[in-house]
């Protein structure tokens, strides 16, 4: 399994995986109107132009994805997702690695899911992040919002510039 950017011509892959793997998130709230399985194709592609899009790719097939953008030294991560098929086999959490690593700069990383979401919160908490608040924001559903600071160790030789 490789984590690689994903291109726009994923976009409908992508968009097929995440209206599969959100629907045991509708049901556990029984809302079928949630925004991941709302999205179109046209609002799948402008995320493309606004942010990153990572996939899992294994045996040459998409398998899960995750988006996230940087503002203000934050990286929001976004629609975390796997295809039920490939779930509970470590690529949610390679996926998380390699937005992490994609945004090496930023001074943390915040993300929000379902309170419900045991699951997703667990995978989260092992990853270092911690719950900060939870909040109806929408969909009638109280949403679980974490942040993980950014432990960026700048080499020796960088400490070292400028010493006298």
């Amino acid at each position: 399994m490789k984590v690689l950017k994903a291109i726009l011509e994923d976009a409908q892959t992508i968009l097929d995986i995440q209206k599969v793997a959100y629907l045991s998130e509708a049901a556990a709230y029984n809302n079928y109107q949630i925004a991941p399985l709302l999205e179109t194709l046209d609002e799948a592609r402008k995320d493309f132009g606004e942010k990153t899009v990572l996939k899992a790719v294994f045996n040459g097939k998409i398998v899960g994805s995750v988006r996230g953008y940087e503002e203000k030294g934050i990286c929001y991560v976004q629609r975390l997702m796997v295809h039920p098929d490939f779930q509970k086999k470590g690529i949610g959490k390679s996926l998380m690695l390699g937005l992490e690593e994609y945004f090496p700069t930023c001074d943390r990383f915040d993300l929000y899911t379902g309170a419900l979401s045991t699951g997703n919160i667990r995978l989260y908490k092992s990853l270092g992040y911690e719950q900060y608040k939870i909040e109806m924001i929408r969909e009638n559903i109280e949403f679980a919002f974490l942040e993980k600071v950014n432990k960026v160790t700048v080499p020796i030789s960088q400490n070292e510039i400028g010493a006298e």
